[in-house]
């Protein structure tokens, strides 16, 4: 099977990457540089992090890689993107095209696709009001209740997961976890109840060795210049609790690092999520070797409260689980083995390519 896929990345993230690639002279090159660098890898298919020849990978939206690609096929400067795009596929002589990116290429991307695609299958894990991607053959996460909302729009779907990246093996043996807490996610006006949270928490638990690693929205960057001053900016702040133990945003291996020094990482969803639970940093998490605090919710399965997480409900809970989970910390460590025990063998990458296997097949 000729797999190829798409995706993207944050843009808090492309500083990173043009770090990593700046000295790459070939489309080939720079790709590699970030794989390796492993942004992502929960959702990147087994034959692509292998480097199979059968599998292709792009990040479609990235200018600098995607037209080092068309100048070395002898692609004009002024191509699109959509374009590129197009030509790596036909080129590549795909027969499955799975797209982690749809909401830049819905089903006017699909149906332009040539003819050697056999099947499309795009990777959709939020609500996605006005979007059109009725075009694909199958739209697939791991929120059962998301997919129900899109069968109902008509849309074929069908289950996925993210899965545990073997490269996480290396963090996860780490005996020295300098670090009580961390966090490490977004901060915007869609960040309510997390922001509730990490406040509680930064402030009743302040002696503490805790560090919040956030990407901050660019409301919210602006918000901290004196520009924030104005009351309609000033919400966008992050509280002085959180500001004090923030640090810059981590991504790709600097995340696995992150999550690698820490006795447990605090995790909470957006306010979208609904009751649905099982984000990719709970996977990261939890591969990385930490224990993962979360809030209450519907999870995947060996997702278990006491077991392989532990689980809170409110502010003050989170800071109570973390406070007695800190005092037994034989018991910490236990759990933390156990879970990545367990929810590596259930989420592995080969689990994750047979069941995209087994979703191809029903095509």
């Amino acid at each position: 099977m000729r797999l190829f896929q798409n995706s993207d990345f944050y843009p808090g993230y492309a500083p990173r990457l043009r770090t990593l690639d700046r000295a790459c002279t070939s489309f080939a090159e720079a790709r590699r540089a970030f794989l390796q660098d492993r942004f992502g890898a929960c959702h990147i298919l087994l034959p692509v992090l292998e480097e199979n020849p059968a599998a292709f990978y792009a990040n479609g939206s990235d200018e600098k890689t995607q037209r080092m690609w068309a100048a070395e096929h002898g692609m004009t400067a002024s191509v699109s993107l959509r374009e590129i795009l197009l030509a790596q596929i036909e080129e590549h002589r795909t027969e499955v095209f799975y797209n982690l990116d749809p909401m830049k290429f819905q089903s006017d991307f699909v149906r332009a696709l040539p003819g050697c695609v056999q099947c499309s299958i795009a990777w959709r894990a939020a609500p996605s009001p006005g979007a059109d991607f009725a075009a694909y053959d199958r739209v697939v996460s791991n929120f059962p209740g998301i997919l129900q909302r899109y069968a109902a729009m008509g849309w074929k779907v069908g289950h996925l997961f993210p899965a545990i990246d073997p490269v996480m093996d290396e963090y996860a043996q780490a005996t020295a976890r300098p670090m009580d807490v961390v966090f490490v996610g977004g901060f915007s006006r869609h960040h309510g109840q997390r922001v509730e949270i990490l406040e509680a928490v930064a402030e009743q638990c302040a002696d503490l060795r805790i560090a919040y690693h956030l990407d901050c929205s660019r409301i919210s960057r602006i918000a901290e210049t004196p520009m924030g001053l104005i009351p309609p900016l000033r919400r966008h702040r992050r509280p002085k609790a959180i500001r004090r133990i923030a640090k810059p945003a981590a991504f790709g291996r600097a995340l696995y690092e992150v999550l690698g020094s820490a006795k447990m990482v605090v995790n909470g969803a957006i306010d979208m999520a609904g009751r649905e639970r099982g984000n990719m940093r709970c996977f990261e998490a939890i591969g990385c070797g930490a224990v993962l605090v979360t809030d209450d919710g519907l999870y995947p399965s060996e997702f278990i409260n006491g077991e392989t997480m532990l689980i809170y409900r409110s502010p003050g809970e989170a800071v109570e689980v973390i406070r007695r989970a800190l005092v037994d910390p034989d018991g910490l460590g236990a759990m933390a083995a156990q879970a990545h025990a367990s929810i590596r063998a259930a989420y592995s990458k080969e689990a994750q390519w047979r069941a995209f296997l087994a979703l191809v097949e029903g095509i």
